[in-house]
């Protein structure tokens, strides 16, 4: 069929394009189904713990039925490396193994196949963070497939980690100009532009996605998106277009719009029932999330005793696994429970254990993280200092948060901070 397409359109393709045409990627109809089951939880609209470990699922059984069967292995590796960077699943470090022993076999069985090779890159480059080698990967697959959209992408996100914004973005413009239609690869570009705070550019790509799967998932990125640029009218209205779960791991959208309406005693009571009242247990590291949320709730609600309660546990069950994002909630624990130094030590070994210098979009989370800490602590002047520094970054914090989030309520009335609001206002920084 696609070589009829191909013929029909007269479109001239490359040598590796008609070789990868003739071949049939699996003869085990299963198989075959089992690996569309896995891309069609791959390729939904931004990420999820779910549609993650649904797809490797997915995956993992067409490459049973047919281990010969190269292009699964190679996308069970993709989803077996977003599973161990993002840390789900109660067994997240065996999906190190799994993503690298799938990659190998993917390559090993079929050599020439670009997708291998992106498989192997995502590997490098989720698990671990070696972006020049993952670039290397990408680039040679995408020597073997040079009209992939995939392998376009993948280049676009790793130059984003390197710093290379406007490089990134080209790549970006690039994938999806060859493939206009692809929800996940749009909703990855207006996550880039709105980290940037480039957010009108990203409302316009998430209104593209609206139009193609107006789902769940593109509506909380829009919500957020509305958020960051301090338009919490205009996130409020999305939100009510969304199914009213808090189970979903979307929640915490609508708990941030909570926050910077402040609106504590609703959230309060939604995240306590969500917590503790639910025939089903939360996930352990969703009930984590929820504990922290609910500590800055009481915190801001005025009710410290309750949140000193919180605050030790989520110090308690954040420390009890250091690694990855949700490690700065011990740290922001600490900086609540009056222990400063303590804090800003444990976020500074972390950091350069990571060695977060080689990924400024990973330094910059540091460096919000160290003013969140300053500003929890009561130390205004190097919460100001930090936020001064994260202004400047192209993928600092944003205009929202800044404007709305109690947090900084102590900084408010600092001519300097009122300085530092002013730069992010999108009418400035939105262009």
């Amino acid at each position: 069929m696609a070589t009829s397409v191909a013929d029909a359109l007269k479109a001239k393709l490359a040598g590796s394009e008609q070789h990868a045409l003739s071949q049939r990627p699996t003869n085990n109809p299963e198989a075959y189904d089992a690996y569309l089951r896995g891309l069609a939880y791959s390729l939904r609209v931004g990420f999820s713990e779910a549609d993650t470990l649904n797809a490797a699922k997915y995956f993992g059984e067409a490459v049973k039925l047919d281990p010969k069967f190269a292009l699964a292995w190679a996308w069970l590796a993709h989803e077996s490396a977003l599973g161990y960077f993002n840390q789900w699943g109660s067994d997240f470090p065996s999906l190190r193994e799994t993503a690298q022993h799938a990659a190998s076999k993917a390559i090993e069985l079929q050599p020439d196949l670009a997708e291998a090779y992106l498989a192997q890159g995502y590997f490098q480059y989720y698990c671990e963070r070696d972006y020049d080698s993952a670039i290397a990967s990408f680039e040679k697959a995408q020597h073997l497939s040079p009209n992939n959209s995939q392998i376009l992408e993948a280049l676009a996100l790793t130059w984003r980690r390197k710093g290379e914004w406007q490089r990134s973005l080209e790549y970006f413009r690039q994938a999806i100009e060859l493939d206009p239609r692809n929800v996940s690869l749009l909703a990855d570009q207006a996550d880039a532009l709105e980290t940037l705070r480039q957010y009108s550019e990203a409302l316009k790509t998430l209104d593209q996605v609206l139009e193609i799967s107006p789902d769940d998932a593109a509506l909380a990125f829009k919500a957020i998106t509305y958020q960051a640029e301090g338009n919490t009218s205009a996130a409020a209205i999305v939100l009510s277009r969304m199914h009213y779960d808090p189970a979903s791991e979307r929640f915490d959208v609508q708990i941030r719009q909570w926050i910077y309406e402040r609106h504590y005693t609703e959230a309060i009571e939604v995240l306590k029932k969500a917590i503790t009242g639910r025939d089903r247990p939360l996930p352990d590291m969703q009930k984590l999330d929820y504990n922290y949320y609910l500590a800055l709730l009481q915190q801001f609600s005025g009710d410290l005793a309750s949140a000193a309660v919180t605050w030790r546990q989520v110090q308690t069950d954040a420390d009890k696994n250091r690694t990855g994002w949700r490690s700065f909630y011990a740290d922001y624990a600490y900086a609540a429970l009056g222990d400063k130094t303590k804090a800003l030590a444990a976020l500074a070994h972390d950091e350069a254990s990571e060695r977060s210098s080689n990924d400024p979009l990973r330094a910059a989370v540091y460096t919000d993280s160290r003013a969140r800490i300053a500003a929890q602590a009561g130390d205004k002047n190097l919460a100001i200092q930090q936020l001064a520094i994260s202004v400047k970054d192209p993928v600092g914090i944003d205009y929202g948060d800044l404007k709305l989030n109690p947090l900084w309520d102590p900084l408010r009335s600092d001519p300097r901070f009122e300085k530092i609001v002013a730069s992010l206002a999108p009418n400035a920084a939105d262009k």
